[in-house]
């Protein structure tokens, strides 16, 4: 088989996202009919078995595993061939996550002050892996939130770690919102071990909070598990109905907490959430370099990457990217 069909090589890659032959037909809009008899023609084109089918459902053989790679990168290529004949440069496209701590004002801000960042298209993206799994796809050129080693590929659909590249681009300092008639609340500011008497309430599984998951085991705070992530209403409403609740909200974050919570800044040390640009290590985005100078030019006079080992608290993970 010397020509590749994309549409048969994009239900192959989505199939070996989902290991799901359902899911994968719903994700492209196809019955689950039509994407198996489009896998069935790639394996007798190919010659090989891509996937092993049994009651437990869908895995990778040897040769499928080796193939998945090349072919999203067929058809990152196949998409860019499209987009060159339809235009002369298409825009960025910009993948944004984290949406509790609002990564647009950060975002904005870098576009609307630095020149040179024109063409830039904003989307929401789930999460870091589903944004990764995007990059490696060829669907986006770059993504902005929290970039932490080791979760890129915690989802089927999630990017080797290998392929992506980051940089930091700010740290946030971050305040602690709790109920106000707590004795704490009297004091103006928090320190980390003083929160350690309350507990951190999370506005979804600990296991999706890498940073305050991270800040919770550094200074021996309780956690007081969430469930689906509602929104940033819903999670004060749980801290003033929990007498002993607080959050860690971004400095910056727009809020209004109302007469029954109040925003204490937390101090010595100060916590700092570390925002991160993120692309393709091998096949970057024309439009990456004028990005990463927005963010640079923006950041420096706002002093953006500020951070001192003696004041300031990073996770590991983040501390390590303040080195390079």
């Amino acid at each position: 088989m010397d020509d590749l069909d994309l549409a048969q090589v994009r239900a192959f890659v989505a199939v070996a996202e989902q290991l799901h032959f359902r899911r994968a037909a719903e994700a492209l809009s196809l019955t689950q009919q039509g994407l198996s008899k489009r896998v069935a023609r790639l394996e007798e084109g190919l010659g090989v078995r891509l996937f092993e089918r049994d009651r437990s459902g869908v895995e990778l053989t040897n040769a499928g595993a080796r193939f998945l790679d090349p072919a999203r990168a067929a058809l990152a290529a196949g998409a860019a061939a499209a987009a060159a004949v339809r235009e002369q440069a298409r825009p960025l496209r910009l993948d944004v996550w984290g949406h509790l701590f609002e990564p647009l004002r950060t975002v904005r801000e870098a576009l609307a002050a630095a020149e040179g960042a024109g063409g830039v298209e904003v989307g929401p993206g789930r999460d870091l892996p589903g944004v990764a799994a995007a990059l490696l796809r060829g669907e986006i050129g770059a993504g902005f939130g929290r970039f932490h080693p080791g979760h890129t590929t915690d989802r089927p659909d999630g990017a080797p770690e290998h392929a992506l590249a980051h940089r930091l681009v700010r740290l946030e300092p971050v305040d602690a919102v709790l109920r106000a008639d707590h004795p704490l609340a009297r004091a103006g500011q928090v320190r980390p071990d003083q929160l350690a008497s309350l507990r951190l309430v999370l506005p979804a599984a600990a296991g999706r909070l890498d940073f305050l998951a991270r800040f919770a085991e550094q200074f021996g705070v309780p956690l007081l598990e969430g469930g689906a992530n509602l929104g940033l209403d819903h999670l004060l409403d749980r801290v003033r109905t929990t007498g002993d609740g607080f959050v860690l909200l971004p400095s910056e974050l727009p809020l209004d907490p109302g007469p029954e919570l109040t925003v204490l800044p937390v101090v010595d040390p100060t916590p700092l959430y570390a925002w991160s640009l993120v692309w393709h290590r091998d096949r970057p985005d024309p439009g990456v370099p004028a990005l990463l100078r927005a963010f640079a030019e923006t950041g420096g006079p706002r002093r953006w990457l500020e951070y001192r080992p003696g004041r300031d608290w990073l996770p590991e993970a983040d501390r390590v990217q303040t080195e390079r």
